[in-house]
């Protein structure tokens, strides 16, 4: 069965659209054994890891997919990867959430899209995938059992977080601006954690105010 709860560009997300996804499973859940959600490439990532958090520990797998071609065109990506969510999402094994895009299966909170026009749009970040799905089979690369019989559901989204990609020569003063703005701020830092010291102390001086 198919529902259509949205219908907006990808760029145009927003945390009330993943609260909207999440309860349209939620709503569903006794009713089937998985679920596909198609979506535009550019805000993909970001949708399965919100919704790996909104919902947790799910028995039944959550697959999110969409491509880089639209259906509708000659040539497109958009067929196999519908096909292959299908085929994943009817898998016994599968469970929570992961994207499903071009014979790659991503765990949620790990995916990340690296190609602009390439169909091998999207990659593991520092973990494995999960599975591959080529000429049909599926072929597990990590797998787990799900510890529970049914998944946590959660109903809020703090909107006020601010994600701060670290620059060299970045002014600390921008970090007193977004405490203004934010409850969070989650700083990309350099390696593994490195952040700038300029000599003065003065950037741990503002992260610790």
């Amino acid at each position: 069965d198919a529902v259509q709860i949205l219908n907006i560009d990808s760029t145009n997300i927003q945390p009330e659209h993943w609260l909207l996804m999440a309860r349209t499973v939620k709503d569903n859940y006794e009713k089937y054994d998985g679920f596909v959600i198609c979506h535009g490439t550019d805000t993909m990532a970001y949708t399965s890891s919100a919704l790996s958090y909104l919902i947790q520990n799910s028995p039944k797998p959550i697959i999110i997919t969409g491509a880089q071609k639209p259906i509708s065109m000659e040539i497109t990506d958009a067929k196999t990867n519908l096909l292959d969510s299908l085929r994943f999402a009817a898998c016994p094994d599968a469970h929570g959430v992961c994207i499903v895009f071009n014979g790659k299966v991503i765990a949620g909170t790990r995916a990340k899209k690296l190609q602009s026009k390439s169909f091998n749009a999207f990659d593991s970040i520092n973990f494995p995938v999960l599975a591959t799905i080529r000429n049909n089979k599926i072929v597990h690369y990590v797998k787990e059992s799900c510890p529970c019989s049914y998944p946590a559901f959660y109903i809020d989204i703090n909107p006020r977080v601010f994600l701060l990609k670290l620059i060299p020569s970045i002014d600390p003063g921008v970090l007193e601006n977004l405490a203004d703005s934010y409850n969070g701020l989650i700083l990309e830092s350099f390696g593994v954690g490195g952040l700038p010291d300029y000599g003065n102390h003065e950037f741990a001086k503002v992260l610790e105010k």
